[in-house]
């Protein structure tokens, strides 16, 4: 679809859906007129327009959280946008990663559950590796390289495998859990995304 195809509003403005290109999670609801889309496009960086300061405006041009937009995406009647970014610190003013964190009804316990903690710990991880803050035990493993989180993972491998003699599960839930978590970090650390380890996963199951 063209640019041209994009059906604006009375106002010049079409409504943008940002999402996090890797987890797919919805960032934010803006809106953005043309200029907006245009330079979005041609700089792969947000820009959207600022109803209340009736001006165009860059993500993250005072904040600091640029987002990297990797695709610009139009639905089927031209009317919305959707632009999939890789963020660079939050979205939300609140200091947030994703303005939709109200939650007004809790999501179903079910197996999505795991799918669901993983995309939660990589942005809290993304977000850690950024701003570094004081005493979290995440950030000391990012200042300690690759040689302190692999010893961790060395350290909950052994957990697991001990928990796992045992009758009940609670143990070994808890240690899998950890490595889980340490094994995300590292990836982490390394710039590696999970998405890169579920396609190595889904070329061996052919």
């Amino acid at each position: 679809m063209e640019l041209g195809a994009v059906r604006f509003g009375e106002d010049g403005l079409v409504p943008v859906v940002i999402a996090d290109a890797q987890s797919g999670d919805v960032l934010t609801l803006a809106w953005a007129n043309r200029e907006a889309l245009e330079r979005t496009i041609s700089t792969r960086e947000t820009h959207l327009f600022s109803r209340s300061r009736q001006k165009l405006w860059r993500k993250g041009e005072q904040s600091g959280n640029t987002q990297h937009v990797t695709e610009v995406v139009a639905d089927c009647d031209g009317d919305a946008v959707l632009y999939r970014v890789v963020p660079n610190g939050p979205a939300c003013h609140t200091g947030a990663m994703s303005c939709f964190h109200d939650a007004l009804l809790a999501p179903d316990a079910d197996d999505g559950d795991f799918l669901r903690a993983v995309a939660h710990l990589r942005r809290i991880l993304r977000e850690r590796k950024t701003s570094a803050p004081e005493g979290s035990y995440v950030a000391k493993l990012y200042a300690g390289g690759v040689d302190r989180i692999g010893k961790k993972i060395g350290e909950e491998a052994t957990e697991v495998v001990i928990a796992s003699k045992n009758a009940g599960d609670d143990e070994l839930v808890w240690e899998a859990a950890d490595l889980f978590f340490h094994l995300l970090v590292l990836l982490e650390a390394r710039g590696i995304s999970i998405d890169q380890v579920g396609a190595q996963l889904l070329e061996r199951a052919r």
